[in-house]
């Protein structure tokens, strides 16, 4: 993983002297009143307690040695990572290794970025499939042809995965967001000059460095929001990095049926229609890369949780990209929950992807519509994704929180389905919201029940794995669900997908649910206090943890 940025780097003085996020600390006298002392030489790097002498670091380590204490199944992950020993861990540091925990508050800028450039990559996703019938009078192919415009996000995803999350892994999260926004921007451009008759196979290139780029940014809203923020804000942060792609969906529903109406009769101005929304799509790329090679950085100065603390002292020694691929592979809920977010989220990608052509078919005419429906079902998912990260941070409730929302997204499947062709676009308004609320809301569920079920392993290759599923998922379920929609009517390709949620509601079932990283942070929130001291960066009040008392009074 990088190195923090420069101007936000850990810094050494007389004061403090930081060793791998750690705070050095000496001292066996009980925990009362904390004084930080300045004082020159070694001494500026210890703390007085209760004003009692500064001894030597052994006696303490002796006795917290001294503690020989059977670990419940529970705390094997915090036994493995917590620094929880003596600084004898640390060669040459004297004291115990205290994790210093920081909030940056440039997560936020971070956040954003990501947020918007991912909008912009979910936008082109679907902006051809949402106005699939202008498309194809307008290039002169068929509707698979239009289809597949939106199935290589899906088909791309696939192989590139593993290289993408290896990338991650080793190289760090700045250059993967590089990556992800540069290619959509490059893609947006080539888009541009495919305006033409007899150029649908340029629009395709640039559409397949689009799907190139989706590899990129799909997998990091679990990772940003891990290494960023907090842990009573990670769920809330990672609902809303999801929440930038769901936005980009919505406005692709919405804005290309506006932009670029159906005028048949008029191929010249259908041309600058399309090309309008290119360039409109590809000057606002530009920006976003432009804004991500500034602002976004790989990670704070100081890591924001117990957990991320134990991560980033653990890993670079001793983390193998193939061993976490195999340990996720043997970790029997996480591929429960593989299968089953794989058919969630599959079934939501081809309701999307042929969206238009179910609307059409009971409401000819109706494209404006349709591109409101579609608008209306991830806005309701919006919501119901935010609500839900504010819920799991509230309750930690990951596995009956995923198998509710995973059953009312299917009943809400089962009243879209028998409703679809009642012929009133109202109720179809209504009940695509609701499928959409469950639906949609669910996708942050996933990411962060798999970071809890498969923690201490990286958060970029799990939610990329996941991300793996659902693609491969979407394709089945689109070839499906649009063979059987061409075949049979919109009636059998959703009875279809229904029958498929609900064996991903007995697999959800089955997961069991073991928090290993909220049991990090609940093990630390129960045994270490906080004790303010002067930050070495910006002199200003932070907060360090300490043992308790019951750790040094032995």
């Amino acid at each position: 993983m990088g190195q923090p940025d420069s101007e936000e780097e850990a810094v050494e003085d007389a004061g403090h002297r930081y060793v791998n996020g750690y705070l050095p600390v000496v001292g066996d006298a009980p925990i009362g009143e904390v004084n930080a002392e300045q004082q020159n030489g070694h001494q500026a790097m210890c703390m007085a307690l209760n004003g009692g002498p500064l001894k030597s670091s052994i006696a303490t380590s002796e006795a917290l040695g001294g503690l020989q204490t059977p670990l419940a199944v529970e705390e094997d992950t915090q036994a493995r990572l917590l620094p929880t020993g003596p600084g004898a861990e640390t060669p040459g540091v004297e004291g115990i290794l205290v994790p210093r925990i920081s909030l940056s508050p440039r997560r936020f800028v971070v956040l954003l970025i990501f947020s918007l450039y991912s909008l912009v990559n979910a936008f082109q996703w679907i902006q051809y499939s949402i106005i699939s019938n202008v498309f194809e009078n307008f290039y002169g192919v068929s509707s698979l042809h239009i289809d597949w415009l939106s199935m290589v996000y899906m088909l791309a995803y696939v192989p590139l995965i593993f290289p993408a999350t290896w990338l991650l892994d080793t190289k760090g999260l700045r250059l993967t967001a590089l990556l992800g926004c540069g290619l959509n921007c490059l893609g947006s451009w080539i888009k541009c000059g495919s305006v033409r008759k007899d150029l649908f196979w340029v629009t395709m290139v640039g559409q397949c460095l689009c799907s190139v780029a989706q590899v990129f940014i799909l997998g990091l809203p679990s990772t940003i929001a891990s290494v960023w923020f907090g842990p009573k804000e990670v769920s809330t942060a990672c609902a809303t990095a999801v929440l930038g792609n769901q936005l980009g969906t919505a406005v692709g529903f919405l804005l290309p049926p506006v932009l670029v109406p159906n005028t048949q009769n008029n191929t010249n101005l259908l041309a600058y229609n399309i090309s309008t929304m290119f360039y409109g799509t590809s000057g606002v790329s530009t920006l976003l890369f432009i804004l991500t090679v500034i602002a976004f950085k790989e990670k704070p100065p100081y890591p924001p949780s117990q957990a991320q603390a134990a991560l980033q002292d653990y890993l670079p020694e001793k983390y193998s990209y193939k061993k976490s691929i195999r340990n996720l592979f043997k970790n029997i809920p996480f591929v429960l929950l593989l299968i089953s977010y794989g058919i969630m989220t599959g079934a939501f990608y081809s309701i999307s992807t042929l969206l238009n052509q179910m609307i059409l078919t009971y409401y000819e005419g109706e494209e404006v519509n349709a591109g409101r429906i579609g608008l209306t079902l991830v806005v309701a998912g919006m919501v119901g994704s935010i609500l839900c990260g504010l819920w799991l941070d509230y309750t930690k409730t990951y596995k009956q929180t995923t198998l509710i929302v995973y059953i009312l997204s299917f009943l809400g499947m089962v009243i879209f389905t028998f409703t679809l062709d009642l012929g009133y676009l109202l109720i179809v308004f209504i009940t695509g919201g609701l499928l959409g609320f469950f639906m949609t809301g669910y996708l942050p569920l996933g990411f962060e029940f798999a970071v809890e079920i498969t923690y201490p392993e990286s958060e970029g290759t799990s939610s990329g794995l996941l991300n793996a599923a659902a693609q491969i998922f979407g394709i089945l379920f689109t070839l499906a669900q649009g063979k059987l929609t061409s075949d049979y009517g919109p009636l059998a390709g959703n009875i279809f997908l229904c029958a498929c949620m609900f064996i991903g509601i007995i697999l959800t079932a089955l997961i069991k649910s073991d928090l290993r990283r909220h049991n990090i942070n609940k093990g630390v929130a129960n045994d270490i206090k906080a004790v303010p001291v002067d930050s070495p960066t910006d002199q200003k009040p932070k907060t360090v943890m300490m043992p308790t008392q019951s750790e040094l009074s032995v």
